[in-house]
């Protein structure tokens, strides 16, 4: 009986010794340590995932995002004097001026107010000086549809907000304002 008493005394404290050791928080053997601890990498730093090594892939020329349709009037005076004669494409639905005012309450607001006299909370409160009223431009829907393209002056563009049909629901509610304002 003393030999068993002896035996267990001995191995638990030969293993308390083993356990006492080891480090639960990471594994002791990795197999494959890359998948354990990755490399780490700076955002913007050097790479040879590249050709050049430095900047990453640009995309194959003439290529195009998805959904994306371009529009053919340069961003010039000329590609803006062009844009006056042209018509929307969409049909003049109470549906869509009614997402155009939408639009126009969201985007155009603040800065040419709710009826289109430049009288927007930014110019109000003296943020923006000069934002002209509707009734004094010479616009068409083709016109304001290039300015919301391209931005004109102090104002930027709005094409990466809006979608194509989105500027030309907004340009068509710019001119019922423009004709409210006579």
């Amino acid at each position: 009986m003393r030999r068993v008493v002896y035996t267990l005394t001995a191995l638990m404290g030969l293993s308390s010794l083993l356990f006492s050791c080891q480090d639960t928080t990471k594994p002791n053997y990795q197999f494959f340590p890359n998948m354990y601890e990755s490399v780490a990498y700076e955002t913007y730093s050097e790479s040879n995932a590249f050709k050049n090594g430095k900047e990453g892939q640009l995309p194959a020329q003439g290529s195009i995002k998805r959904g994306f349709v371009p529009y053919e009037l340069p961003n010039t005076p000329a590609g803006y004097e062009a844009s006056k004669g042209m018509n929307s494409p969409l049909e003049s639905s109470e549906a869509n001026l009614e997402k155009g005012k939408d639009l126009f309450n969201i985007y155009c607001i603040s800065c040419h107010g709710d009826k289109g006299d430049g009288k927007g909370k930014l110019v109000q409160r003296e943020k923006f000086l000069g934002v002209p009223s509707y009734k004094d431009r010479a616009i068409t829907v083709g016109s304001v549809f290039h300015v919301e393209t391209y931005g004109l002056n102090a104002m930027g563009s709005h094409a990466n907000q809006l979608s194509k049909k989105e500027r030309w629901q907004v340009a068509e509610y710019v001119m019922k304002l423009k004709s409210e304002l006579k």
